[in-house]
């Protein structure tokens, strides 16, 4: 009988998966939900060695005006698109190599904040392949559903300035 590696058991790695990003030999784009944040990394690996170029979180979204009494929000699907958006400009201010995406363990809900993240990518201007259907509608991507209003247009706006 099979022994699981450990990170398998844990929830944390689906190794397969993971051998056949490798294998792609292109830059990853890591998604990641926490219970207070979204987590975006841009990943090259060299001989299996994961090294971090950089990474965003939904808290650098406080510098941008998102409202420090609404900072519970901060793992909302508004603030998945707007860090989509944020590490997508990056990478094209960068001028990287456009990177596979890794959601690792996360289950693949359409409208969910794993799609809402995936638009903001897109609409960056970063060319990922993703059905329309899939993806969050505008009144929920900007927030309106929320109780503590978010000015998403004027965030937005402060990140295709910079």
């Amino acid at each position: 009988m099979k022994i699981l590696k450990k990170r398998r058991l844990k929830g944390k790695t689906d190794y397969l998966k993971r051998l056949k990003l490798l294998k792609s030999e292109k830059p990853r784009l890591v998604f990641r939900k926490t219970n207070r944040y979204i987590i975006a990394q841009y990943i090259i690996s060299e001989e299996a060695q994961d090294k971090i170029l950089f990474g965003i979180s939904s808290k650098s979204l406080l510098k941008y005006g998102w409202p420090k009494k609404a900072e519970s929000g901060l793992k909302s699907l508004t603030a998945s698109y707007l860090t989509g958006f944020l590490i997508g400009k990056k990478i094209l201010e960068e001028k990287l190599e456009v990177p596979i995406l890794d959601l690792g363990m996360i289950r693949i809900i359409h409208q969910s904040k794993v799609f809402a993240f995936i638009k903001g990518i897109v609409d960056s201007g970063i060319k990922i392949t993703s059905k329309k259907e899939t993806f969050p509608q505008e009144d929920r991507i900007e927030g309106r559903h929320l109780k503590n209003k978010i000015p998403f247009k004027e965030i937005k706006e402060r990140i295709e300035k910079k």
